[in-house]
């Protein structure tokens, strides 16, 4: 994928899938193919109970993956494995790796993403996302308690609202678009998607919903449609 396609897929993305290794079901790349058949637009590997070679043999499969239906896939936290592993994407928190930094592990057009959870990280999410090193998406959260952030408190639906409420106002004050993608975050799923896409998102990022599914692809595609329907 080159630049320009990559940077106009994360733009239009809008159902982002986060998964284990699942070394339990051992299907890994199966998995990952049945998700994109659905209709996910990104995968994040993220487990941090596997070393780094087993990783990058998991990388190396989704890539394959990932490139075959012309979709995004993403490593978090380690820089590292990232720019060895060629990710387009990739992902941090607030108390990983600096922007700064990772930009140097990562130059464009890899793609770099943050996590907020507080008004004043979305406002400097929103900030940040114009200028150099240059953050490409930001994803706004936990909006529910969820088991892969463990101790991670909820915020609710009323972040999500301020997130897009804060976009308006930025575009209202330069008098342009603000383009830096945003998904909401933590524990949604077909039961609460409708909540967090009435409180202003239009992204999503889910685990279990898709990972605990016994049809991933049609889960991927529910979820789409409760999308397309809010749209």
């Amino acid at each position: 994928m080159d630049s320009m396609t990559q940077h106009s897929a994360l733009a239009s993305a809008r159902l982002y899938l986060c998964t284990d290794a699942r070394k339990r079901q051992g299907d890994f790349e199966d998995f990952a193919d049945a998700a994109f058949q659905g209709g996910v637009d990104i995968i994040q590997l993220r487990d941090k109970t596997i070393e780094a070679a087993e990783e990058l043999e998991l990388l190396a499969i989704l890539r394959g993956v990932a490139e075959r239906h012309g979709r995004l896939w993403a490593v978090n936290d380690r820089a590292d494995i990232a720019s060895v592993s060629g990710a387009p994407v990739f992902h941090v928190g607030q108390k990983d790796l600096p922007l700064e930094i990772a930009r140097t592990f990562l130059p464009r057009p890899a793609s770099i993403g943050l996590s907020t959870h507080t008004p004043e990280q979305v406002n400097a999410a929103i900030t940040a996302s114009p200028g150099e090193p240059g953050l490409d998406y930001f994803c706004v959260g936990p909006v529910w308690a969820t088991p892969t952030k463990p101790g991670r408190e909820a915020v609710g639906t009323g972040l999500v609202t301020y997130a897009a409420e804060a976009i308006k106002r930025a575009e209202e004050t330069t008098g342009g678009a603000v383009e830096v993608p945003w998904f909401a975050i933590g524990g949604i799923d077909l039961g609460n998607v409708e909540q967090v896409l009435a409180a202003g998102a239009s992204r999503i990022v889910v685990v279990r919903a898709i990972t605990e599914a016994e049809d991933p692809t049609a889960a991927a595609k529910s979820l789409l449609e409760a999308l397309d329907a809010a749209a």
